[in-house]
């Protein structure tokens, strides 16, 4: 039986499944979220059903890929029901997710994405495009106006790729019909991303219509989040695994751990889900928190991907299990990102994330983590460590931690083992990391690679003799024992 309308009703009842007890044929389409992955899917999905199974029937998501129709595929037969599966130690539980009420692949039809964004009963356009999603250059934040999808866009408003061509037609449309904007909320992670997000639709607006730009400028709402939730890729033994506790196929569930947050600036052009009474907390401002995450969850889940893939380890919690990378991820956290941060109880956050990474049931892959670091780098270490540049203060072990990755786009672990490079930049990248055995003119290639580094880390000799130092002592010694020399250094 594959999970259905109908095969909920003949589910019978279960300790450990939720299902939806609400009528999902009178949801209205308030929401059209932008990416539908595995990681909207887990967490804002989630808390916006939860918002629905207290009353307000006004939420319902419009879900849209961007790319590929896998997800519409899977889905669609399932009448967009899923199931979200959360995983510990101490066992497993399943919720049926009944928030999503349709899915549209936007290069089969755009003209229905932009109806459904135009429509009068949506609310909010929500993003998990990921980093590389936002056409911009990561270093800067501005908009990459020679990016192939913006120069298409902009030659072609009526049938858009980008997220952005997509929202800037959209509200011109809603301007048109004389309907409010909708707000704007990006739950990817980029710093400050309401602002970034915001910055870059009204630097796209402008190149089309000025009036449309002042608009969207004084009238629309791009509020900050901060989103944190693990959510490693689909297995078959994970579908298998949650047929038969289900006791239905699932095409498409996902997996996730038991925490869950979202810190959301409470700024809206409109309505919005009452998503606070679910667990998401509404704050004036969420920078502090936004950080937190950025660095010490990201910059460390980094960190640790490539370190621990060029080791040979092919999971999060198999990495962590090595007492020095441990030891390392912990120090990195403790001595160089946390004096960089504002947010209350960090020394506990710090044991939380820990204690999350060894968490057996999930099996993060690494190599997942470790796609498009070009893009990532910038928002989750690079940052850190121009904060601490500028402070006068060491940062050996970030620095470290971009020499690692600099190992990790050689393409092979220590055994020899060969692995693809996923990121926008792959050739680029690998051609540097490949380009000599010295580790200065390694290093060097790196570098010029301003897209990522800009035009001040490249100059500073601090960070350019420390990347350069730790790389030569990866590269001589492996990585465990150049984090205990490291260690032996610091200590």
């Amino acid at each position: 039986m594959r999970l259905s309308n109908s095969a909920l009703a003949s589910m019978g009842a279960h300790q450990n499944v939720i299902t939806p007890q609400y009528e999902r044929q009178q949801l209205s389409p308030g929401i059209v979220h932008l990416g539908l992955g595995a990681f909207h899917r887990a967490h804002a999905a989630v808390y916006t059903d939860g918002a629905i199974a207290r009353g307000d029937q006004r939420w319902g998501i419009v879900g849209v890929s961007l790319r590929q129709a896998d997800t519409r595929d899977a889905l669609t037969p399932q009448d967009n029901l899923y199931t979200v599966a959360v995983r510990d130690a101490e066992g497993e539980q399943l919720h049926v997710v009944g928030a999503l009420i349709t899915s549209l692949v936007a290069p089969e039809n755009p003209q229905a994405v932009l109806a459904a964004m135009a429509d009068a009963r949506c609310h909010i356009v929500s993003l998990t495009v990921t980093e590389k999603g936002y056409c911009h250059d990561p270093a800067t934040r501005a908009l990459r106006v020679d990016h192939p999808d913006i120069v298409h866009d902009l030659a072609h408003p009526d049938a858009p790729r980008s997220a952005l061509g997509f929202i800037v037609r959209a509200l011109a449309l809603r301007r048109g019909a004389g309907l409010a904007p909708f707000t704007v909320l990006s739950c990817d992670n980029l710093p400050s991303n309401g602002l970034t997000t915001r910055g870059l639709v009204l630097a796209f607006a402008a190149m089309i219509d000025s009036e449309l730009a002042g608009w969207i400028d004084q009238q629309g709402a791009f509020p900050n989040s901060m989103v944190d939730r693990i959510v490693p890729n689909t297995t078959e033994d994970d579908r298998a695994r949650v047929a038969a506790m289900l006791g239905a196929d699932d095409a498409w569930p996902v997996m996730t751990e038991p925490f869950s947050q979202w810190v959301i600036e409470d700024r809206f052009a409109g309505a919005r889900p009452c998503w606070e009474e679910v667990g998401a907390t509404l704050v004036a401002e969420v920078e502090s928190y936004e950080n937190a995450k950025l660095r010490m969850l990201n910059g460390t889940h980094s960190s640790l991907a490539y370190l621990g893939a060029v080791i040979g380890y092919a999971t999060v919690d198999e990495a962590i299990a090595d007492a020095g990378l441990a030891n390392f991820i912990g120090a990195m956290m403790r001595d160089e990102i946390e004096p960089t941060l504002s947010r209350p109880g960090l020394p506990e956050y710090r044991a939380e994330l820990l204690a999350r990474y060894r968490n057996p049931a999930l099996k993060h892959k690494l190599q997942q983590i470790a796609m498009d670091g070009s893009q990532k780098l910038p928002q989750r270490l690079l940052g850190t460590i121009r904060d601490r540049l500028a402070a006068g203060a060491p940062c050996d072990r970030l620095c470290f931690a971009i020499a690692g990755w600099l190992r990790y786009l050689a393409g092979s672990d220590e055994a020899g083992n060969t692995y693809p490079i996923a990121d926008p930049l792959a050739e680029v990248l690998h051609a540097a990391a490949t380009s000599s055995t010295d580790p200065t003119a390694q290093v060097a290639a790196l570098l010029a690679v301003r897209d990522v580094f800009g035009d001040d880390l490249p100059g500073n000799p601090q960070f350019v003799s420390s990347l350069t130092q730790h790389l030569a002592s990866i590269s001589k010694y492996g990585v465990a024992a150049a984090i205990s020399a490291l260690e032996a250094k610091t200590s």
